[in-house]
């Protein structure tokens, strides 16, 4: 019977070389990569049984992108995450299915050689979520998160103190939305117009009466309903996209609040009858 052959991805040399020496003493294969691109490219090149990833290499989140590379190549292969936080394994009991363990550091070398005979002796039957990336969540949850950005906003005594039916409060809100589905969707590489749809509501909430602090508040919401809707849909989030998608969404909405405020402090130009324009 051949040896199993694990991949250790680790940054930090020490913990890498503990891992490797440890497994090869109790038979094991060991292949190590030091980084989240060369771990990738042996996930493609090679064949592994298992697999035992640092979570944080220097980004949070890294772990999963090599565990996501090895079940969609490998998907019979035993994944395993190192953290240095002790209460991660309960902090993402939600993505539990990401990986067949989360351990957090420091390790003891016998209880991973364990594991990984276990998992290989008695593979655990898992039934894949299928993974969504943040904009399609976001495109299918479009009207409860906007049903959730409403039920914050009339709980705020400042911005009620304006009456507005539910279209004149929410009628922005799809289209900026979609802006933001718009871009996640895009390539990181290819410069996105400002929003447009942001111009206009800067416009809109100067009509009504809104005051600049309003708008920014309105904005902040925006963030903890958008968060929220990924919150409640975490199990089926694709964690390989997320955080860059996380820096995305702030700046994405940011940019909007930066458009809207522009057209909220621009000069209204007006034409009366007599045709002289007009500066309000």
């Amino acid at each position: 019977m051949n040896a199993p052959r694990v991949l250790v991805v680790e940054d930090d040399d020490a913990v890498r070389m503990m891992l490797g020496e440890g497994l090869q003493q109790d038979g094991f294969e060991v292949v190590a990569a030091a980084n989240v691109r060369e771990a990738l490219r042996l996930v493609a090149t090679q064949h592994f049984d298992a697999l035992i990833s640092d979570l944080h290499m220097p980004l949070a989140g890294d772990g999963f992108t090599v565990v996501s590379a090895m079940h969609h190549t490998h998907p019979e292969a035993v994944t395993m995450v190192l953290s240095g936080y002790p209460a991660l394994e309960e902090a993402l009991s939600a993505i539990l299915d990401q990986a067949d363990e989360i351990l957090a550091k420091p390790i003891r070398i016998g209880q991973v050689k364990e594991l990984i005979r276990a998992r290989l002796h008695n593979p655990r039957v898992i039934k894949r979520i299928k993974r969504e990336s943040v904009a399609s969540i976001l495109d299918r949850e479009l009207e409860i998160t906007i049903q959730y950005w409403l039920k914050l906003v009339e709980q705020d005594a400042e911005l009620t103190c304006i009456r507005l039916g539910r279209h004149e409060r929410t009628g922005h809100l799809p289209r900026l939305l979609r802006d933001l589905s718009y871009r996640l969707r895009g390539q990181s590489d290819v410069v996105i117009p400002p929003s447009q749809a942001a111009r206009d509501h800067g416009q809109m909430r100067r009509r009504q009466g809104y005051t600049a602090a309003m708008i920014v508040e309105e904005s902040r919401i925006l963030q903890v309903s958008i968060f929220s809707t990924l919150q409640r849909n975490l199990s089926n989030v694709d964690f390989s996209t997320v955080l860059s998608d996380v820096v995305t969404i702030a700046d994405e909405v940011d940019s909007q609040l930066k458009q809207a405020m522009y057209s909220y402090d621009a000069p209204v130009v007006s034409k009366p009858r007599s045709g002289n324009l007009t500066v309000e």
